[in-house]
């Protein structure tokens, strides 16, 4: 079983100082590669959707949590209140109170519905330190968090789209998800206390659920204390279950924030508000891939996705122009040279790497590269950009697949 925290050190991806504090882990080189990769990609899948993208402050007053309800059912679980001018300020639990505030900022028509509102912004949780743990728990967060304020009749069409996206995603990073479930409310939690809402959101959710085909669970206990949500469930090695995206209904912030639309008809109507993560947190779904790959990543979110190894020192100047070239085309190369040790250990030593490019006297001599594969197999030799436009596509697609074909030398 591959424990993320461990290989997260090993790897050198993230860590950890007792002067930061817990649950606030720092990302090193490699897993700022690897974050970064993660969050473009989410980013583009989010504008090719008509997602528009914003950022608000990590900060708010006290009173905004209050008008949303985080205060009042979710306190234990935000950071104290910090004095500032007289006013009260805390660190946001999450980003849906600022998106709402975002919508209200002007008049809003019906024409502009659904509109959809994305960031990936950070929002901090006060957690014990009993339950830290890696990435996977953590009091700093790094969250893709979109909100859709759309009409009631749109509301099945943009969560079905909601668990498409998601569908995607999981395809390109190589994740099996482990269940679907439908999160209810359960007895003696602290929930909102609105039935006939409670109800309108769970009968939309279980409909977009039963449309999709998608085999699901019902659970009590584990809604939102504003509305019941879709959670896409996955396990790590153990069999222990995280929940990693999700799509929620809510009709109660829009109606705290007294959100309107202008209507066909000229009056004012209430929008729906969509709450919608891909991936979840950038921690927990790092976390995960660590796990679920071994760290053997996909190519596109690889930290260094081809090395190239000069056979001796003579080839260095040649191993060292095509990772130039490699930069220019957007890819991430670095050169293993001899003072790194021989040959096969070097082999070893980069054998995460997806593409390993040896350069030897001849390869020099024709401008060619001798390519290796993780998996074992052994590319015929090529002209480098040859090789370099076939990666390129390989990773622009974010295919998990290492090689079109089945090209042996």
């Amino acid at each position: 079983m591959h424990d993320h925290r461990r290989l997260g050190r090993e790897l050198g991806l993230f860590d950890t100082d007792p002067l930061i504090g817990a649950g606030l882990p720092y990302w090193l080189p490699d897993g700022a590669a690897v974050r970064h990769a993660l969050e473009e990609y989410i980013r583009a899948a989010e504008r090719k959707a008509g997602y528009r993208h914003v950022y608000s402050p990590v900060l708010g007053k006290r009173e905004l949590y209050e008008i949303s309800g985080h205060w009042s059912h979710y306190s234990d679980d935000m950071f104290p209140p910090m004095d500032l001018g007289g006013e009260q300020v805390v660190l946001r639990p999450s980003l849906c109170p600022h998106h709402a505030l975002i919508y209200r900022s002007r008049s809003r028509s019906y024409r502009e519905l659904p509109l959809r509102i994305a960031e990936l912004g950070g929002m901090y949780r006060s957690e014990l330190s009993g339950v830290l743990g890696g990435l996977t728990r953590v009091r700093a967060i790094q969250l893709n968090d979109a909100h859709i304020f759309c009409t009631l009749e749109q509301v099945a069409e943009e969560a079905a789209g909601a668990l498409e996206m998601i569908r995607r995603a999981y395809e390109a990073l190589g994740i099996v998800p482990a269940r679907y479930r439908l999160s209810l409310p359960g007895p003696g939690g602290k929930y909102v206390a609105a039935p006939e809402l409670w109800e309108r959101s769970t009968a939309l959710l279980t409909d977009v659920l039963d449309r999709s085909g998608l085999p699901y669970e019902a659970a009590e206990g584990e809604a939102a204390f504003y509305g019941p949500k879709i959670d896409v469930q996955v396990a790590d090695g153990a069999g222990r279950e995280s929940t990693l995206s999700t799509v929620q209904v809510d009709f109660h912030q829009p109606e705290r924030f007294d959100l309107r639309y202008v209507g066909a008809d000229g009056a004012k109507h209430r929008p729906v508000m969509v709450h919608r993560s891909v991936i979840g947190s950038v921690e927990r779904a790092v976390a995960h891939l660590v796990e679920q790959h071994g760290g053997a990543f996909p190519a596109w979110l690889a930290p260094t996705q081809l090395a190239v190894l000069p056979v001796s020192e003579a080839q260095v100047p040649e191993a060292e122009a095509v990772v130039r070239r490699c930069v220019e085309l957007g890819l991430r190369a670095e050169v293993a040279g001899p003072e790194h040790g021989g040959l096969g250990a070097r082999v070893r030593r980069a054998r995460l790497v997806p593409y390993q490019a040896v350069i030897g006297a001849k390869e020099a001599a024709e401008g060619l590269l001798a390519v290796r594969l993780r998996d074992g197999r052994r590319l015929a030799p090529r002209p480098a950009e040859e090789f370099l436009a076939a990666v390129g596509a390989l990773v622009g697609a974010h295919s998990t697949a290492l090689w079109d074909g089945d090209d042996r030398s």
